[in-house]
């Protein structure tokens, strides 16, 4: 007999629904700091206590809906096509990943600044950037060795920090001048590579 116990129909079902009804309406209202947990628990047909059981508070209800997005990003980096997966070289993968997770923070601006503003104002504090900074940080050791890897990828990653593409986006920059940058700085860091295929990456409606 399996210890794992499985989850009831009902709840994952209650799950689904929350997640739904806190989506639409973070996005109607412009954020999750303008929708209370009651908005949401009545939208989605829960009892207010449920909806705390499940999910803590407003930020672990955020930190679920952000998780269930950036699953699919996540399964295309580790084991989908080229650029994002294995196979392409780790350099055109580390443009890649940036391009990924800059495309998928700007796709959730809300949502992102107030998961990475929620944990003491630093997003050093949740799982979701220790595994990306590993995954940087594993191609950066591939490509320079693995003296500076480690402060390379927090630096890396300091680019797209959401506060940043939100103080970028109202100062007038367009998403096309974000991604051009953050392949500059790519380049820049990898030591200038002259390969076509380095800096650019294949454009995409949505990352993740």
């Amino acid at each position: 007999m399996s210890g794992v116990r499985k989850e009831r129909a009902d709840a994952v079902r209650n799950r689904e629904a929350v997640l739904a009804a806190a989506a639409r309406l973070f996005a109607d209202h412009g954020g999750p700091e303008r929708v209370s947990m009651d908005d949401i628990a009545q939208a989605a047909g829960v009892g207010k206590g449920t909806l705390f059981r499940r999910f803590g508070d407003r930020t672990g209800l955020v930190r679920a809906l952000v998780e269930q997005r950036t699953e699919r990003l996540r399964a295309q980096v580790v084991s989908g096509p080229p650029p994002l997966g294995p196979g392409a070289r780790p350099d055109v993968r580390v443009l890649a990943v940036l391009d990924a997770l800059l495309r998928f923070k700007l796709d959730n601006r809300p949502l992102m600044l107030a998961l990475e503003n929620a944990d003491v104002g630093s997003p050093y504090q949740n799982e979701a950037y220790e595994l990306w900074h590993a995954q940087l940080m594993a191609l950066l050791a591939e490509v320079r060795g693995h003296r500076d890897a480690d402060f390379l990828a927090h630096a890396l990653l300091a680019a797209v920090r959401s506060d940043l593409i939100e103080h970028l986006v109202r100062a007038g920059k367009s998403p096309g001048e974000l991604c051009e940058g953050t392949a500059a700085l790519v380049r820049a860091v990898l030591g200038g590579a002259d390969s076509p295929e380095a800096g650019k990456v294949e454009e995409k409606g949505e990352a993740g």
